[in-house]
């Protein structure tokens, strides 16, 4: 891999753009000449350019100007752009070129040894950034990765609590039911122990068969995420004892699995959270589609979440972070509003090509 950057040198005097090649080829980077703004700004559109070392004073577009277009652009906001200047500059037209992103000046007649050690430090602080920038999409890539193979975990412990568990529980549910009336008396110690067995087993049956849709429930597929989500209210009302109400837009149809997948366990990890953390006894949710996006909301009227945790990504949990992750890999955004007076949890994922 060439792991040089490239530095975009701007000039209008082919003698001047020699001299900067010169003095900068030590550095051993990528140099790329460019005789007016206008060329620099195609070089710029089509390479990653790490630092533009820019002349002041060019026809048709000054370096100012090329520095404006440059800012105006939002893949170039944190384009390092050192001006080359023959003239004195006063503090205002300091200021000027600061304000429009300069980071540095350099005055002719230039010493060969400042202008490299200033482009060093910003080659550095780019190379720096790009390894830092990799390494955040490898995190993230790796975050995926784990999102899914829990869901694929969860939908493999869901169908063999169900498929191996469940029908267990059935056969001996059947079988204690067969044995009752025959050999006990149903007022008989045996005959009452008996019936306990059989509604227990009745029990465990009703338990492993939430336990296992909760881990992957099969609605999802077949009917949808609003099927999913009034399934899961209902049942999360009764266990939490929190009083839910459900909204869902007449036009919000079917999303994508992925995108069915993500908001679901967006809801679940939400309600969890409104259960262990917020004291609220009541949770709305709302499902609509607004500008392009599916939109999903869950809200509480508890005592918020704590600053430490939502304000600091250093502080948040995992789930938080989960829910991030599961929005943005779908090109969404995930926000959270809290205050103490309650927490509104808004997950925006794009609803194009979805019916």
């Amino acid at each position: 891999m060439d792991d040089r950057v490239n530095i975009l040198l701007v000039d209008d005097q082919p003698a001047k753009l020699l001299a900067y090649e010169s003095m900068l080829e030590n550095l051993g980077e990528n140099l790329i000449k460019a005789g007016s703004a206008k060329e620099a700004l195609e070089h710029l559109l089509q390479q990653d350019i790490a630092l533009v070392l820019a002349d002041i004073s060019m026809p048709e577009m000054d370096g100012f100007e090329l520095a404006s277009t440059i800012r105006q652009h939002p893949r170039f906001h944190k384009t390092a752009i050192i001006f080359v200047s023959a003239v004195y500059l006063t503090d205002q037209d300091r200021l000027k070129g600061y304000q429009l992103g300069a980071v540095d000046y350099v005055s002719v007649p230039i010493i060969p040894e400042v202008l490299c050690a200033k482009v060093r430090i910003f080659v550095e602080l780019h190379s720096k950034t790009r390894q830092l920038s990799d390494s955040e999409k490898s995190l993230r890539t790796l975050s995926l990765h784990l999102l899914r193979s829990q869901d694929e975990e969860r939908r493999r412990i869901g169908r063999d609590i169900h498929e191996s568990l469940g029908q267990t529980l059935v056969a001996i549910k059947m079988g204690l039911d067969s044995v009752v009336p025959s050999l006990v008396a149903a007022d008989s110690e045996a005959g009452q122990q008996l019936a306990e067995c059989c509604r227990l087993a009745e029990t465990a049956i009703k338990e492993a068969r939430t336990i296992s849709h909760l881990m992957y429930p099969p609605m999802l597929d077949e009917l949808g995420l609003k099927s999913a989500i009034a399934w899961y209210l209902e049942g999360f009302a009764q266990r939490s004892e929190t009083s839910t109400t459900f909204e869902v837009s007449p036009d919000f149809g079917r999303l994508t699995p992925e995108a069915e997948l993500a908001m679901f366990r967006i809801l679940q990890e939400s309600l969890t959270n409104v259960h262990r953390h917020s004291s609220s006894r009541t949770a709305d949710v709302r499902l609509f589609r607004k500008g392009g996006m599916a939109c999903l909301e869950v809200i509480d009227h508890g005592r918020g979440i704590p600053f430490n945790i939502l304000g600091n990504g250093q502080e948040a949990g995992v789930g938080l972070r989960g829910m991030e992750e599961r929005v943005r890999h779908l090109g969404g955004k995930l926000e959270i509003l809290s205050t103490n007076r309650g927490t509104k949890v808004v997950a925006r994922v794009p609803a194009e090509g979805t019916s």
